[in-house]
């Protein structure tokens, strides 16, 4: 069995057979515990004496104990699971004698990053169907929307699809939050509801996020002033500067996406039209606006000061919030002058 790939994770972690130790590791820690929760519930359901929490360092100091626990007969009956958070390859002698082993248990260790070549994944990986690893990478694209459609429909709402776009762009990857965010989008939009772009954009929306868009928009559309206002909200609700100045460039190359569209012949409604995650709604007409006074070299050459903007917030001695203004600025700048030209 060892490594598992995608397709096969769901219906192991329901029925993880005569495995007897499993490895959950991943750089997504959210993902990392509601695979090893699944497992949790499968094996051990609701009955404390058949789960067990051992440290990871009483375990690492004793090779034999994990495979001890194992073999333990559960006080009510039924399979037991024992469980180590946090696992390094300092667990691998010990996963070596659970492997050795033959006890009824499960052994369920929950990781982090883990290298491939050496340690506690390579011994696990190079083991017959006795072992099972499961990567917990961050989702994207499809994927990622995908898994945010599962979790809505587990909380009893669906969602228009555009609604789930904007999600994916917005919740980032740690499925923790990303857990917490559906939840309470589906409080909000009551049971069997159906999540609008609208809703998700009042449930979610941080008002520094708002603000921040607010500001791009005005600033790539020439209006400073605007842009400067809404700059002023965004960092007094929280904006950190290497925020603004990411956004700023994913913006800008957003728009240039959608300028070369147009240099090959396309409206720029359709243009827009095109944009994957999708432009919100509201949105639209100043995005278009923008759309109309920037060329693709221009929106390139903003990319990348944009990009040595975000170096100076890190090298220099500069007040990093005094670059991103500026950086922010420069755009509308630019925008002004294409609009007079």
């Amino acid at each position: 069995m060892a490594k598992l790939d995608a397709r096969r994770i769901s219906g192991f972690l329901a029925d993880p057979g005569a495995a007897r130790i499993v490895l959950v590791f991943g750089e997504d820690g959210g993902l990392v515990r509601e695979r090893a929760d699944a497992l949790v519930r499968a094996v051990a359901g609701d009955d404390p004496f058949r789960l067990v929490d051992v440290p990871r360092e009483v375990a690492a100091k004793d090779a034999g104990l994990l495979a001890a626990e194992a073999a333990t007969p559960a006080l009510t009956g039924g399979r037991r699971l024992v469980r180590v958070r946090d696992a390094t390859d300092g667990l691998a002698n010990g996963a070596k004698v659970v492997l050795a082993g033959n006890g009824p248990g499960l052994v369920l260790l929950e990781g982090g990053s883990l290298d491939g070549r050496k340690g506690l994944r390579a011994a696990l990986e190079k083991a017959g169907p006795e072992a099972a690893v499961i990567a917990c990478y961050a989702e994207t694209g499809a994927a990622l929307e995908g898994s945010i459609n599962a979790l809505l429909k587990g909380f009893g709402v669906t969602a228009e699809s555009s609604a789930v776009s904007w999600m994916a762009q917005r919740l980032g990857e740690d499925r923790l939050v990303m857990r917490r965010e559906c939840e309470k989008l589906a409080l909000y939009v009551g049971a069997g509801g159906r999540v609008t772009e609208e809703d998700a954009v009042a449930s979610l929306s941080e008002g520094s996020t708002l603000d921040l868009d607010a500001a791009l928009l005005a600033a790539t559309e020439g209006d400073p002033a605007r842009a400067d206002r809404a700059l002023d909200a965004a960092f007094a609700e929280g904006a950190h500067a290497v925020q603004v100045v990411r956004g700023a460039l994913r913006h800008v190359q957003r728009l240039e996406v959608a300028a070369m569209a147009v240099a090959r012949g396309a409206a720029p409604k359709d243009a827009v039209d095109g944009l994957r995650p999708p432009v919100f709604f509201k949105s639209r007409p100043s995005f278009e606006r923008a759309l109309r006074l920037w060329r693709p070299e221009m929106l390139a050459a903003a990319g990348a000061a944009l990009l040595e903007a975000e170096r100076a917030t890190k090298t220099t001695g500069m007040p990093d919030t005094a670059v991103a203004r500026a950086a922010v600025m420069g755009l509308a700048r630019e925008a002004v002058r294409a609009r007079r030209g």
